[in-house]
């Protein structure tokens, strides 16, 4: 209540900046995200044929790195470029899914400080036009407005420098994230595509014999 009211939606954005921290710790838990021995065990199973609907769907919904796994087995009939399209595709919003919250915690670690900054300039604007309006009167007084002013400068401080850390640190851990589940797909991907047969580079003779053929015409 020494701050004002700016010191209300500090307290609020606090609030939520601590429900997306705990929220992100328990969500990124890297065996949640990354489930030890997962990646092998996919590969295996594309190499037995292992790979029913069931499987699928069961894999897809356990983890991101199974969502981007089954999106890879669920197309691995396609040639190589589809399926590398597919997992692409799936990895966008598996990351997206990732950084959930995230653009959030970075706008509390901007506005923390701003909202300090707004109470402590409104707390001083009032206190000056008190003094203009009875005096200086008690020095000590003045002083202990100016504390009670500066308050909500140093809770929206201790409030943002949490956050922005926090932000960072959870940016950095899902870039670490889509480092090793690009390694795994990519891994998948060789397996699925090892005995593709390439597609014959077409030769000189028969590039000729097709514009023959096409000029006759």
């Amino acid at each position: 209540m020494a701050g004002g009211w700016a010191m209300l939606p500090i307290l609020i954005c606090s609030a939520v900046a601590l429900a997306i921290v705990l929220e992100r710790c328990w969500t990124l838990r890297r065996k949640s995200v990354l489930p030890p021995g997962l990646g092998e065990e996919v590969r295996n199973w594309a190499r037995s044929g292992q790979l029913d609907p069931n499987h699928l769907a069961t894999l897809a919904n356990g983890s991101p790195l199974g969502e981007l796994l089954a999106s890879a087995l669920a197309v691995r009939n396609r040639p190589r470029e589809l399926i590398k399209e597919r997992i692409e595709d799936t990895g966008r919003h598996v990351v997206h899914r990732m950084e959930r919250y995230l653009n959030t915690l970075g706008t509390i670690a901007l506005i923390g400080p701003l909202l300090g900054l707004l109470g402590t300039v409104i707390g001083l604007i009032r206190m000056f036009m008190e003094v203009m309006r009875g005096g200086v009167g008690d020095p000590m007084k003045m002083a202990g407005g100016i504390g009670e002013a500066l308050i909500c400068t140093a809770t929206g401080l201790i409030v943002a420098i949490p956050a922005y850390v926090l932000h960072r640190y959870f940016r950095s851990k899902v870039a670490g994230y889509c480092v090793e589940m690009e390694k795994q797909a990519t891994e998948l991907l060789d397996e699925l595509t090892v005995n593709q047969p390439t597609p014959a580079p077409r030769t000189r003779t028969s590039r000729a014999a097709a514009a023959s053929e096409s000029s006759a015409g």
